[in-house]
């Protein structure tokens, strides 16, 4: 995937992307249909999910180039965007919210912070 214009309003980096950016200056009340790609298996039919969609409508005005948020994040929980984690949630975030520093702590270029794995920086790995 390389990036999806929803609806002229916002942009999708990758498929796994919790939250999408602003393409506009959008109000409260817009509407963003996500396409969603179900993978989960049923295991009483042996059927796979197909491609679904929902509708995520703002919960506040977002200004250009901001975070909307694609689905409700919970406090503490990793956000993606281009397919990586840039931050995590630092209180409750519903589908549809503004995501900036009031609500999401960046994990993107801090060498402060504690390594998740033995790769990371101060673990003797490559920091890139």
């Amino acid at each position: 995937m390389k990036g999806v214009v929803i609806d002229d309003k916002a942009l999708l980096m990758a498929e796994n992307d919790t939250v999408a950016t602003a393409l506009d200056d959008l109000e409260a009340g817009t509407e963003l249909p996500v396409d969603t790609d179900a993978r989960s298996d049923d295991s009483a039919t042996g059927e796979t999910g197909g491609a679904s969609s929902r509708v995520v409508v703002l919960e506040e005005a977002i200004e250009f180039g901001h975070k909307i948020a694609l689905a409700d994040i919970e406090a503490g929980e990793k956000i993606y965007k281009y397919g990586e984690v840039i931050g995590v949630a630092t209180a409750d975030v519903p589908a549809g919210a503004w995501v900036h520093t009031h609500n999401c702590a960046s994990t993107r270029g801090r060498v402060d912070r504690e390594a998740d794995d033995a790769t990371a920086l101060g673990a003797g790995g490559d920091p890139r």
